[in-house]
């Protein structure tokens, strides 16, 4: 039989806008859960008698609770690291110099392809746990660092591994269209035909949510990302596209063809892209996590984004190579520092956009009666002081289908 919990000396941000307010506030509120999902949530005056009694209280202690995080993008499976890349490229190498001189990417294939199973799942959950202190309980993991049939299906067996795990949700994406492996040296063509090869055997093995492609000049091009999507979309897979994050290949408008989930980084994306993801419903993807550490100049085009009504997610894009933070929230404050965003828009890219860009629902990033019970149980007073300040863990537990985690214990 499922537990009958009532959540109460709380103050409840749900994001689902009310009474003019976009944050949803519900000031002395009350959640009341049965098993996995929220039965009733409001303020505690309005509590009706049939939920008041509980197979459990607890007290919250006036804490603010939250939809939890959803972090979109990640690349959360891989061994090594590039610490010396980042010291390169301070004393003056570009990122697409150590790519082509054989660093970058290819230099994780490599120590990602000498580790284990065991080994790659550790570190994966590590990370995770990580994420997870910060309030993350949905994400995405992608492959590509293997790139070969047996090195990606162990990444994404790990990522499906991770979600059992934790108690989390994770989307898995391939991404074998990520780098070309030194056993495809110059037969990048052949390469993609291998890899879309691959797709219909991991599919059938169910480890396969979506299909993303690093469409660049040191990635691939618009015409080999059109055959992985001809594909992806024959298997019946959503895709998405790294796109527009050093220049400007004409990606996004191709994933708007196919109607992406998602398009991501975006610095590059011209008007006419703009257009067509708007006509697609595609998300537009922020990472500002890399923007940052790739020292990056060319802002994305948040106005207009925002003026064609494309909803705006962000990603801490955890990665080894670009952005290696663990933090959403540190991600927030840079959103709206270096892109000018608001504190709620950075919020909704957490929450209810990210969602979108998973190909779930909006109302994942949010609270309310029929949610899951999942929520985030912060020492704050309001969502935009989680914004404001950087550097801390504000959080103190993470409630996970309705089962309390401490923030402490992850």
């Amino acid at each position: 039989m499922s537990e009958h919990c009532v959540w109460q000396n709380l103050r409840a941000a749900t994001l689902a806008p009310r009474d003019n307010d976009a944050w949803g506030i519900v000031e002395d509120a009350v959640i009341v859960t049965r098993g996995d999902h929220i039965a009733w949530l409001g303020e505690r005056a309005d509590l009706p008698p049939e939920f008041a009694q509980a197979d459990r209280t607890v007290d919250l202690d006036g804490a603010l609770v939250t939809p939890p995080l959803i972090d979109c993008h990640t690349h959360l499976v891989y061994a090594g690291n590039r610490a010396h890349e980042f010291e390169l490229r301070l004393e003056g190498a570009s990122y697409e110099a150590i790519s082509r001189a054989g660093g970058g990417i290819r230099s994780t294939v490599a120590a990602t392809r000498s580790a284990s199973e065991d080994e790659l799942f550790a570190l994966a959950c590590e990370r995770a746990r990580a994420l997870m202190r910060e309030g993350v309980a949905t994400l995405e993991i992608k492959s590509g660092y293997g790139l070969s049939l047996a090195h990606e299906r162990r990444s994404l067996r790990v990522a499906r591994r991770v979600g059992e795990a934790l108690g989390i949700e994770v989307k898995t994406t391939y991404l074998a269209a990520h780098a070309l492996p030194e056993e495809f040296a110059g037969r990048s063509d052949e390469y993609v035909a291998a890899l879309c090869d691959w797709m219909r055997d991991l599919h059938a093995e169910n480890l396969i949510d979506a299909v993303d492609v690093f469409c660049e000049r040191i990635g691939f091009s618009r015409e080999q990302t059109r055959i992985v999507f001809k594909h992806a979309k024959a298997l019946g897979l959503p895709v998405k596209l790294h796109a527009e994050q050093l220049s400007d290949q004409g990606g996004a408008a191709l994933a708007s063809e196919f109607s992406a989930l998602s398009c991501d980084h975006l610095e590059y994306v011209g008007d006419d892209a703009i257009a067509a993801m708007a006509r697609a419903g595609v998300v537009a993807v922020l990472l500002p996590g890399a923007y940052y550490f790739l020292r990056e100049t060319k802002l994305p085009p948040i106005e207009k984004l925002r003026a064609s009504a494309i909803p705006i997610a962000l990603a801490t894009d955890h990665n080894p190579g670009s952005s290696p933070t663990f933090s959403p929230l540190l991600m927030m404050n840079m959103a709206c520092t270096l892109f000018r965003m608001t504190p709620i828009e950075a919020w909704l890219g957490f929450t209810a956009n990210a969602a979108l860009a998973l190909g779930l629902p909006a109302e994942r990033g949010q609270l309310g009666a029929g949610s899951v019970a999942n929520f985030g149980v912060w020492s704050a007073s309001h969502p935009r002081d989680l914004v404001y300040r950087f550097g801390h863990s504000p959080l103190r537990q993470l409630v996970l289908n309705g089962q309390m985690r401490e923030a402490i214990e992850l």
